[in-house]
């Protein structure tokens, strides 16, 4: 840590933000080394102002950090700058809430987003100094995996990762992690304990695969080559939404971040069925939080983080049940403590006048609709079950409210 510390009071000066760099921050997790059995590098493969906006992140960083012995650390892309002065220096890829290089971690865990991350994730392996390539990394750590939405499709880069966690992760890491810390005494080999990691649901471990292909470079077909692994991998999906874990406290940085707010999920998954939505079908089914579930989590996230602004986060806000008195509820909240709440686009098809009323009362901007394509053709073709008629009345109705 000292050298790496040193190192960078030297270089930090010369980048843009250096505040990105140098953890910190208010909310973020220190343990004392002596007392900690399991370590995680939680990697996003993008810049800090990205990856500190993503929630995910901050659930699972939260759940693995409230075991005292498991420690669960935070590691973004440097920008090209800061790159450019590590490759100079010798600093190899850091966690911030220690400094320590992640090489020496048991898990370099990465999330997946989106397919143009794909290279930010080889690159930040090889400033780790560690193998690119999972048969090239022959001892049990440091366990690569990956997890996030792209690994629905997980074959492009299948060569990388020791495993994968498929669907959503809040149990799936729990248990992986659980895992390891049994068999860590044991000194098992790489191979062993990743043969373990397959017989729990979500995981998939590309290595006890074989797969063909056919002329076109389709699957032909995925056969298991190790004894005890399933056939076929089950997502992982959480069941109880309204009580699965969900944080008290954010990291609070220092510096201005894509989206700095506290943010509060409020359903997972879609009702709708549109064509072009990859998030619609991933996070099936659906599953949707009490209102005064949301309301409680986000008057706690307020009150440790000092945020003034709260936004719900989800696929389709206005598909919420109960959406007239999950506003009014916290609008309560909101009012009191001169927070402002932050509404995400409204769908056209569900708009009604008390929904309006109870906008108006807590969003002093615009409204977002859309219209989701020019034509009705067009929003046949893709599923959008929205007519011209409800994009007019809805319009209508909003500029009658002056909104």
């Amino acid at each position: 840590m000292k050298e790496i510390q040193q190192k960078l009071e030297r270089c930090l000066l010369k980048v843009q933000k250096p505040a990105r760099y140098i953890g910190g921050e208010p909310g973020s997790v220190v343990k004392d080394l002596s007392k900690v059995d399991v370590r995680f590098a939680f990697c996003f493969p993008d810049v800090y102002d990205v990856g500190m906006s993503h929630l995910g992140m901050k659930i699972l960083y939260g759940l693995k950090n409230a075991r005292e012995n498991w420690w669960c650390e935070r590691v973004f892309m440097p920008e090209k700058d800061l790159e450019a002065i590590m490759k100079e220096n010798g600093i190899p890829l850091y966690a911030l809430e220690s400094l320590d290089p992640i090489k020496d971690f048991d898990f370099i865990g990465f999330t997946l987003q989106y397919e143009l991350s794909y290279t930010n994730v080889l690159e930040m392996l090889s400033l780790a100094g560690v193998p690119v390539l999972a048969g090239e990394r022959t001892s049990l750590t440091p366990i690569v995996v990956g997890g996030g939405p792209c690994v629905c499709d997980p074959e492009p880069i299948a060569d990388f990762f020791d495993l994968f966690i498929l669907g959503e992760g809040e149990e799936v890491n729990i248990e992986l992690m659980e895992l390891y810390e049994r068999m860590k005494p044991l000194s098992p080999t790489k191979r062993e304990f990743l043969r373990e990691a397959a017989k729990i649901e979500g995981i998939y471990v590309p290595s006890f695969y074989d797969i063909e292909y056919n002329e076109d470079g389709t699957v032909s077909s995925i056969k298991p080559n190790c004894e005890g692994v399933p056939e076929k991998v089950k997502k992982r999906v959480i069941t109880d939404i309204d009580g699965a874990y969900f944080p008290e406290n954010f990291v609070v940085p220092f510096t201005s971040i894509v989206h700095d707010r506290a943010v509060v999920e409020v359903l997972r998954g879609c009702i709708r069925g549109c064509r072009f939505c990859q998030a619609g079908f991933i996070y099936r089914p659906f599953r949707e939080k009490t209102s005064d579930t949301i309301r409680r989590q986000a008057e706690c996230l307020c009150a440790n983080t000092g945020y003034e602004q709260v936004s719900l986060s989800s696929l389709s806000t206005g598909d919420h049940t109960d959406i007239v008195k999950m506003l009014t509820t916290l609008a309560e909240y909101t009012d009191k403590e001169n927070i402002n709440l932050s509404l995400p686009s409204l769908r056209i098809d569900n708009f009604s006048e008390e929904m309006l009323e109870r906008i108006a009362a807590v969003r002093k901007s615009g409204l977002t609709f859309a219209p989701e394509a020019g034509t009705q053709r067009l929003r046949d073709v893709i599923n959008k079950n929205i007519t011209e008629e409800e994009i007019l009345r809805s319009c209508a109705m909003a500029f009658a409210a002056a909104l």
